[in-house]
């Protein structure tokens, strides 16, 4: 089986993988000083929780964008899972099966091409996929498999939690739609602005994005907010949570073979 790690500037998602199957998951708040040691309990504590022995296995493949982390979980593989030897660590610009048309290939971050490879051996292409992270991306791919480009805005944790804290009397406030766009406090006035602000900028710029490729396309929601998001949009098709672990698992198998 294979433990999949996909490190965020906001969260590390694990998952386990028996083949295609994802048997399980978990969330961890991305600490970016965490120790090796550190890392290991957390895995221990995952694999606890779905009934995984360590040594049952048989690889280790991190996505990342932070690199700090990166070397903690490579170095938990070194010292804490020998039989496993070194982790696989995605580097996009190194993959021969999918091609990178961004000015600087290395420049892209490993998590959107993993959300690529997953989307278009799942959909086909051409194909976009919203990724509600840190920051809110959007990933293009076109009919033959290439990574075209995209779209990153500031996500919706983020840009809530920076007005909150420029503004002396906004509090934070859950992330759900309030009933009417016009807010009568000001809790629900901040909603309809987080909420209804988002969903017309995801709308808005898929939109823009069809014309710009001359064809309307599916549409694909990843992102630990996606579902909260994607049933009010009117453009996307697809909720898949987990793309990125997916695409992790994929190209791990593609390299393996």
């Amino acid at each position: 089986m294979l433990l999949a790690i996909d490190i965020g500037n906001t969260q590390i998602v694990l998952g386990v993988f028996d083949k295609n199957n994802m048997k399980s998951s978990w969330r961890l708040t991305t600490t970016p000083y965490r120790t090796a040691d550190e890392c290991y309990t957390q895995v221990l504590a995952f694999c606890g929780a779905c009934e995984i022995k360590p040594a049952e296995l048989s690889g280790v493949a991190i996505s990342s964008v932070v690199p700090s982390m990166t070397a903690a979980f490579e170095k938990m593989v070194l010292n804490r899972m020998s039989h496993i030897g070194e982790s696989f660590i995605l580097k996009p610009y190194e993959l021969p099966f999918i091609k990178i048309k961004y000015d600087s290939p290395r420049s892209v971050g490993a998590d959107r091409i993993c959300n690529g490879v997953a989307g278009y051996e799942r959909f086909g292409g051409p194909l976009i996929i919203v990724d509600f992270g840190t920051a809110t991306t959007f990933d293009v791919i076109e009919d033959d498999g290439a990574y075209k480009g995209g779209i990153i805005c500031p996500g919706i944790e983020t840009s809530s939690a920076e007005l909150v804290r420029k503004a002396a009397k906004l509090t934070k406030v859950d992330f759900e739609f309030p009933d009417n766009i016009i807010g009568e406090s000001t809790e629900k006035s901040l909603q309809s602005g987080i909420m209804y602000g988002e969903l017309e900028m995801i709308d808005g710029l898929n939109r823009r994005i069809w014309k710009e490729l001359g064809t309307e396309c599916k549409v694909i929601a990843t992102g630990g907010l996606a579902p909260v998001i994607a049933v009010r949009s009117e453009t996307i098709t697809e909720i898949v949570p987990f793309l990125v672990l997916d695409g992790l698992n994929r190209i791990y198998r593609k390299m393996q073979k």
